[in-house]
């Protein structure tokens, strides 16, 4: 045993403290003597030593987790501001290079902000696939960065909307970046068996005192969409008056979106005759707009609003169930008989959308037309840069018995293989071909060729713009059997379409 004064027993207990503060560096001397207090000054220094080296590496994993964690941290920032796909930066990044350029007190001139939409992209996307789509998205953030200052920043904004903000840059200068930008958009994107082009349409908005970023953005916005109206591979600068044009437009979409759910809209029905016969034996439904203040629109100008605001499928279905319950009234009126059918217009949006083909069938239950008296147009353009879905729709449409018929056919594709393969009944054949039937000699032998071409695929024509009785006969001379146009009648409100077809209730099936 050792005394009670032994002044190691002072040195352990001083030790244990400086150990229990952390100090694990400290250690307690150990005395001559190499007794049992020795024995628990040595087993106390021990302990110390490990727990010096169990925190050192603690420390050290500390260290390392922390900067791990630190890089983690800064890379979620870059994500947070950088677009996946293309590695541009994204909304919020350019935002904050706007909000940054605004504030900047030093430069002699405010920045300006260049937004760009593709203006082929959808139908690349949509008949070439996504593969493609990402690929052409990927080619042109390239293509604007090699046409832009480092000091600029490049920002793909979602879909196939760009921008680009550039500091301290004067309008001019900045078009002429805009126009550089949309000539290398001009050339060829190579995608694997073939090439591509796509175009853009571009916004341009100048900084200000007392702007923000999201003032900008709207601006350029307006702007942009103001190219769009003026052609494809535009450039426009935004200008106050724009603005008044914009919340004109936004007016007119809220209008038509409300004139869809109240009826607000009408059809009117124009004939397709049977030349060799002179019987209608059908009319297509084409729809018209009476707005309550400016009067009667024509579909060239909210059709394309439509498609804009997304409001395409609700217009269509209204057309759809409009014109099949008028077509119910006129057979219950026994103005028609089973042979007659009604042409309907549908979207290239309609066969994206499998609900379409059930609003279809829908209609037909509640109605109780055959689905053989109902004829479904859709254009040339849309079939021909159909994807698998589109097929897949027109292939389930034909399930349920309605025909389709392909419109504007022979608006600028050279083949027509490829009405082999679609499950189509007839074509009708673009106005432009037959413009010149009547004073051009050589005419009558190309709508004999044409003619020829769709019969050799198993189909049968409606020919479309006859205006004369001129036309008419020539048509019926080559073999043609039907058409429309104004020769015929104009397009009439349903209940003129009883008077067009000369029959009364009591003799419409003689």
């Amino acid at each position: 045993m050792f005394a009670d004064n032994d002044p190691r027993l002072s040195q352990l207990l001083e030790g244990i403290v400086r150990l229990a503060s952390g100090d694990l560096s400290s250690r307690i001397e150990v005395s001559e003597a190499r007794d049992e207090l020795d024995a628990i000054i040595m087993g106390t220094n021990l302990l110390a030593e490990d727990l010096q080296i169990i925190y050192e590496e603690l420390e050290q994993r500390v260290q390392v987790r922390t900067q791990l964690l630190h890089e983690a941290h800064l890379e979620m920032q870059k994500m947070a501001m950088q677009d996946p796909l293309t590695g541009l930066a994204n909304r919020s990044a350019l935002i904050e290079a706007l909000r940054s350029a605004l504030e900047d007190d030093d430069a002699d001139e405010g920045p300006v902000i260049l937004l760009m939409d593709l203006d082929a992209f959808k139908s690349i996307n949509d008949s070439l696939g996504h593969t493609a789509g990402d690929k052409v998205l990927i080619t042109v953030g390239e293509r604007i960065r090699e046409a832009v200052r480092s000091s600029d920043v490049v920002a793909r904004l979602g879909g196939d909307e760009f921008a680009i903000v550039m500091p301290a840059v004067s309008a001019d200068h900045a078009a002429v970046v805009g126009h550089r930008i949309l000539a290398s958009l001009n050339e060829p994107i190579e995608l694997p068996g073939r090439s591509v082009r796509c175009g853009a349409s571009v916004g341009l908005s100048v900084g200000g005192t007392g702007q923000t970023p999201e003032d900008m953005l709207m601006e350029a916005d307006v702007a942009m969409y103001a190219s769009k109206a003026e052609g494809q591979n535009r450039l426009h600068r935004f200008e106050p008056g724009l603005l008044l044009v914009r919340r004109l437009r936004s007016q007119l979409v809220e209008d038509l979106r409300a004139a869809i759910k109240t009826d607000g809209l009408t059809l009117h029905y124009q004939p397709v005759v049977e030349l060799g016969s002179g019987r209608i034996e059908g009319v297509e439904a084409l729809v018209r707009w009476n707005h309550p203040a400016r009067g009667i629109i024509m579909p060239d100008e909210f059709i394309p609003l439509a498609e804009e605001a997304g409001l395409i499928s609700e217009l269509g279905l209204w057309v759809l169930r409009t014109a099949v319950h008028q077509l119910r009234k006129w057979i219950d009126g026994q103005f028609v008989d089973s042979r007659f059918s009604v042409r309907i217009n549908i979207s290239a949006t309609d066969l994206q959308s499998l609900q379409f083909i059930e609003d279809v069938r829908n209609v037909l239950k509640e109605t109780g037309v055959r689905p053989e008296q109902v004829v479904l147009e859709l254009t040339e353009v849309a079939i021909v840069k159909g994807n698998e879905l589109d097929r897949y729709s027109l292939g389930g449409l034909r399930g349920l018995g309605v025909g389709i018929e392909i419109d504007d056919f022979g608006t600028g594709y050279s083949s027509i293989s490829y009405l082999r393969r679609l499950p189509v009944d007839r074509v009708k054949v673009d106005r432009s071909l037959i413009n010149g039937l009547g004073t051009d000699p050589s005419q009558p032998a190309l709508v004999a060729a044409v003619l020829q071409l769709i019969r050799a695929c198993g189909l049968e024509a409606v020919w479309e713009g006859v205006e004369t009785a001129e036309q008419a006969a020539i048509l019926q001379g080559l073999g043609c059997l039907s058409a429309q146009g104004y020769y015929f009648s104009r397009p009439v409100p349903p209940e003129q379409v009883p008077g067009l077809l000369g029959a009364q209730p009591e003799n419409a099936n003689q």
